[in-house]
């Protein structure tokens, strides 16, 4: 066969179209074929002004491939652990290869059959969806594939109308065109809301079944892919049968389609919902007070929602290092509310918390209230009414008890009547479980308090409690309670003395002392604690062990209040007035502030900075908090390149002579062993720390600690008001630090303070001040003979021998049986001992 040649080819071309155009003339000429011109004319105008009028000002799809999800932040404690969430939403970011695949079948059974095979439109099911919605009104149902609701929750509304899904078409095939099937299946897994607060599927699985993706059953898993059609129906344990139903028809999807065997899908059938109300277990969710600052802290440093920028606390997915010890944070919690218990006993009952409508929405209420607690199985509960000799209450989650009037006998403070008289419906109170749905009354403490634990080597802040429960209260009285510090502030006016030419063994008078402050005002007269005009001359270490108010009145007269309250300032308790009543404590601080003072004395004078966040990082690991953080290069080497081991500089400025910082915290020392604080001697370890108590008395104080862990603790009304004559900081605050130690710290070897270079340490007598030859201290602490710190050409010249050495006489209140005393001596020891110059 012989091919046309090229003007052969031509002729035939020319042949055929004109053929072509004939025939369309003649059809032409046809009505009906006219008419189906116009009409496909129509339909190609009618696509493309859609086209231009829809298209407008869509979202671009680009974003999709850089789509960073709000994510919640989540908060590590000091080994690393996940132990709280700041989030408004559950959400929890997988990949695609994390998802289990017949989870992922499941999802494409109830939603998108033929998800691999459509190119993000299913026009069979839009012509569908279109008769039904002719027939029920024109209200828009339906045809939505997994590509289509990606558009519609990332880049669209979910307004009901045919004008977003015209929307939600265009981009569904753009999304198709610019990511492939499987990133298009990770958006939707992660992002598709699945009701409780859960976007995505593993936030689900863990709300719904306190489970990650990877440990959910088939049953569990079809359950999950029913959710996108109505969350807030399926998910509810009434409506267990139509959930039941549907995620049965799910399973027959999956078998129908090959995805699993007849057996998988009957005994899947079988099994129940097995829904779970205790969300999610995988985080702790504690903390109470110390979270609430760290979320503060965050809120102020990034914001607080997506509006406020890329690291927001609730939307930027922040993992935050913390400081936070559980096993000391418990012991906080459980010191600081045995005391407040303690002091509250036996007042009576202090009246409901709050008070909420009794109507048929109490429960709402009660559950919006927030208002929680979390102490020995205590719960919060509504009065819903009072009959005869007995109460109704009710709580948060629906549940009802009876609150017998026998079980309500506390005298109401108020007015004197019992408790159960006062109660109206709508009062919340807090009860306890005896038995058969039946529970008893008990009291929130209306005395409050703080309490927080800081290293002394670096300021992180180990625990914090800040009153009885968060969740009664958020007012942090261990940050934000201004109040006055009494005695504690007293080493630090006896630090300006050392400062100043004074020494530990600087003999001051105990007596009576008054400034005269005007004609109108006469003469201001000092006074020791419980009255006494004095008891003769002293050491300065006797009169900080016994917290003489009126040495150190005389001490801060000497030295002069101006050094003294610069003092103050620079150690970062305040900044205080120059008046003498402020060496007394006059001032106000915080138990933070008060607590990283003592800390910096343990630390040689070096400044800390209290902190509770170590660092934060980005949803991608980079560093963002604190802003000139750096790694330890090296830290991490898997084997050792024979080069010294890295070490951290040491930080911070020198706020006070490390001498001087190391001579009060010797003197402090002897608080313990001998002074107001005797009572924590017998922990065994070597401790420092002083008491206080401010008029009336209002407060009660302690702060201390050991080489390693330092705490403060105040307790006080919110509104200050005198708290009773019999308390003190020995008896009200110190057991709650020695219930803090007993918890948490009883089992650490115990480290003695160390001094810094230059101090001397030499034998005086404690109630001379005189140095001493011929005879050594021994373990009890009420010996005559002691080792003091001096600095350099400081120490006594004056020397006295073992038997011109007078016993001491000690007040009656410090006369306690003695167990074993610290023991510990230092370098310079070494040199006395061989005859060394000190």
């Amino acid at each position: 066969m012989v091919a046309d040649s090229p003007p052969d080819f031509r002729l035939r071309l020319r042949r055929d179209s004109n053929a072509v155009i004939g025939w369309f003339r003649d059809m032409w000429m046809r009505r009906w074929f006219r008419w189906l011109g116009y009409l496909a004319l129509a339909g190609l105008l009618g696509i493309l002004l859609i086209w231009l009028i829809f298209a407008r000002n869509l979202p671009s799809v680009d974003q999709l491939r850089d789509y960073e999800p709000p994510l919640p932040t989540m908060v590590r404690d000091a080994e690393g652990k996940p132990v709280h969430t700041y989030a408004r939403e559950r959400r929890v970011q997988l990949e695609y290869s994390e998802y289990p695949q017949l989870l992922v079948r499941a999802y494409l059974a109830a939603e998108d059959r033929t998800f691999f095979e459509h190119g993000g439109i299913d026009y069979p099911g839009i012509a569908s969806a279109i008769l039904t919605n002719l027939s029920n009104g024109g209200r828009p149902v339906g045809a939505s594939t997994i590509t289509q609701q990606v558009a519609k929750n990332l880049l669209l509304t979910n307004e009901l109308s045919y004008t977003r899904k015209i929307r939600e078409v265009i981009l569904a095939r753009r999304i198709e065109g610019a990511l492939s099937k499987e990133q298009i299946l990770e958006l939707y897994l992660n992002e598709i809301p699945l009701g409780r607060r859960s976007f995505g599927v593993q936030a689900a699985s863990r709300a719904y079944f306190d489970k990650d993706v990877d440990q959910l059953k088939l049953h569990e898993m079809a359950f999950l892919a029913i959710l996108p059609k109505a969350p807030e129906t399926y998910g509810r344990a009434r409506n267990a049968d139509k959930a039941i139903a549907r995620r049965n028809f799910v399973l027959g999807e999956m078998y129908r389609n090959g995805w699993i065997t007849a057996a998988q899908r009957d005994a899947a059938q079988a099994m129940p919902l097995g829904l779970t109300n205790s969300g999610n277990t995988a985080i702790a969710q504690v903390g109470g007070y110390y979270m609430e600052e760290v979320r503060r802290q965050l809120i102020a440093e990034f914001g607080e929602t997506a509006a406020d920028g890329p690291h927001s606390v609730y939307a930027g997915g922040l993992w935050v290092r913390t400081a936070y010890d559980g096993k000391m944070q418990a012991a906080a919690a459980n010191a600081l509310r045995r005391g407040l218990m303690r002091y509250d006993a036996g007042k009576g009952w202090s009246g409901p918390i709050a008070t909420i409508e009794a109507d048929d929405q109490w429960q709402s209420r009660l559950a919006s209230s927030f208002i929680g607690i979390d102490y020995d199985n205590w719960r919060i509960a509504a009065v819903l009414s009072k009959s005869g000799g007995e109460a109704q209450i009710g709580f948060a989650n629906g549940d009802t008890g009876r609150l017998p009037a026998s079980a309500a006998t506390l005298g109401y403070r108020k007015t004197g009547g019992s408790a159960f008289s006062a109660m109206r419906p709508g009062d919340l109170i807090a009860v306890k479980a005896t038995g058969n749905g039946v529970y008893a009354l008990r009291n929130i403490p209306e005395v409050s308090g703080g309490f927080v634990a800081e290293s002394p080597h670096s300021g992180r802040i180990y625990a914090m409690q800040g009153g009885f429960d968060v969740r009664l209260s958020p007012f942090n009285r261990a940050t934000q309670a201004e109040r006055q510090p009494g005695s504690t502030i007293k080493p630090f006016v006896y630090a300006t003395a050392l400062d100043n030419g004074m020494t530990p063994a600087t003999m001051i008078v105990d007596g009576p002392f008054c400034v005269y402050q005007g004609a109108s005002l006469g003469n201001k007269c000092f006074r020791n604690f419980g009255g006494g005009g004095g008891s003769g001359e002293h050491t300065m270490r006797w009169g900080l062990e016994q917290s003489r108010n009126l040495m150190t009145v005389r001490t801060a007269s000497q030295v002069g209040m101006e050094p003294i309250v610069d003092t103050i300032k620079t150690m970062g308790i305040g900044t205080h007035e120059p008046y003498l009543s402020t060496a007394l404590g006059a001032g106000s601080t915080t138990v933070e502030k008060m607590t990283n003072a003592f800390a910096m004395l343990a630390n040689h004078g070096r400044e800390l900075k209290p902190r509770v966040i170590d660092y934060a990082q980005d949803r991608r690991g980079k560093v963002v908090f604190p802003a000139k953080w750096k790694p330890c290069e090296g830290c991490n080497k898997k084997d050792w390149d024979g080069r010294p081991m890295p070490r951290f500089a040491k930080s911070g400025k020198q706020l006070m002579d490390p001498m001087t910082a190391y001579q009060v915290v010797h003197m402090l020392e002897g608080v313990v062993q001998r002074g107001t604080a005797v009572r924590l001697r017998d922990l065994g370890m070597p401790l420092f720390g002083k008491t206080g108590t401010t008029s009336g008395p209002k407060d009660a104080w302690f702060v201390g600690g050991t080489p390693d862990v330092v705490a403060g603790v105040y307790i006080g009304f919110d509104q200050p008001r005198n708290m009773g004559g019999y308390v003190q900081g020995g008896s009200m605050a110190a057991p709650i630090f020695k219930q803090f130690f007993e918890e948490s710290l009883a089992d650490r070897q115990p480290v003695p303070f160390t001094a810094p270079k230059g101090v001397r340490m030499v034998r005086i007598d404690r109630q001379s001040g005189r140095r001493v030859y011929g005879s050594w201290p021994g373990s009890d602490p009420k010996a005559a003979i002691i080792w003091e710190a001096f600095k350099p050409e400081s120490e006594p010249r004056r020397t006295i021998r073992e038997e011109e050495i007078k016993p001491v006489k000690t007040p009656k209140r410090q006369d306690v049986p003695v167990q074993q005393g610290n023991g510990r001596r230092s370098d310079s020891d070494f040199l006395e001992d061989r005859g060394g110059i000190i």
